[in-house]
């Protein structure tokens, strides 16, 4: 405390007041600072990520093109040599000479089931619950299971896949003519084609190599 300090002990009510003021108007000068601070801080942060994953975006989108580019190419050539199957839809891949380096195309596709599959899935809930039911539930529940559709209202392929391996089981006609429709009711179309790149590691506990996934799915880090 300064000699023209007063203790607050030797101040008045209107000096207190006085001094309080200060003090506030202080702290709030302060909190201003910080929080300016702080502001300006966080804004360049974001700034700098947010312009790199722009840049990064550009990239992967060039990359992705020319990557497209190339394999439509490399497809071509492959065509010519005979060395892509005649019932290849798009997907493949290519090895380097070394067996070191691949790079996979996959051909992504959406499932689509129309209104035949919606009565053929009518038809074979109809005959479980008329007769499988009452025979053998756990039947019954597995077959039943296969017939669930997901959360945008649709069939599961992989779940159907597994229903018609038991095809052959049943020879009621609700079960054959249901079984038909559902097969009927499903296309798929070309979402697009997804690439993979990997590369070979030889360690010592696996001497002839491991394909390891080169990873750009940022989530996937």
């Amino acid at each position: 405390m300064t000699e023209t300090q007063k203790h607050p002990n030797e101040m008045s009510l209107e000096e207190l007041e006085e001094m309080l003021a200060k003090r506030k108007k202080a702290e709030k000068s302060r909190a201003e600072r910080e929080r300016k601070r702080y502001e300006s801080e966080r804004d360049k942060m974001i700034s700098e990520i947010i312009q790199e994953a722009i840049t990064l975006q550009d990239q992967i989108r060039n990359f992705k093109a020319r990557v497209h580019a190339d394999m439509d190419m490399q497809e071509q050539i492959l065509q010519d040599y005979g060395k892509i199957r005649s019932n290849s839809k798009g997907g493949f891949q290519i090895v380097d000479s070394n067996g070191f380096l691949m790079v996979k195309r996959r051909r992504d596709t959406e499932p689509r089931w129309d209104e035949r599959s919606d009565k053929g899935v009518s038809l074979l809930k109809d005959f479980l619950g008329d007769t499988i039911k009452k025979k053998d539930v756990k039947t019954y529940t597995i077959l039943m299971g296969f017939l669930e559709k997901n959360a945008d209202g649709d069939l599961e392929h992989s779940r159907v896949m597994e229903l018609l391996k038991y095809e052959d089981m049943y020879d009621d006609i609700r079960w054959i003519e249901g079984l038909r429709l559902v097969k009927e009711g499903y296309s798929s179309f070309l979402k697009a084609f997804g690439y993979e790149f990997k590369t070979k590691v030889i360690t010592k506990e696996n001497p002839d190599g491991k394909w390891q996934n080169i990873l750009l799915n940022f989530s996937s880090l």
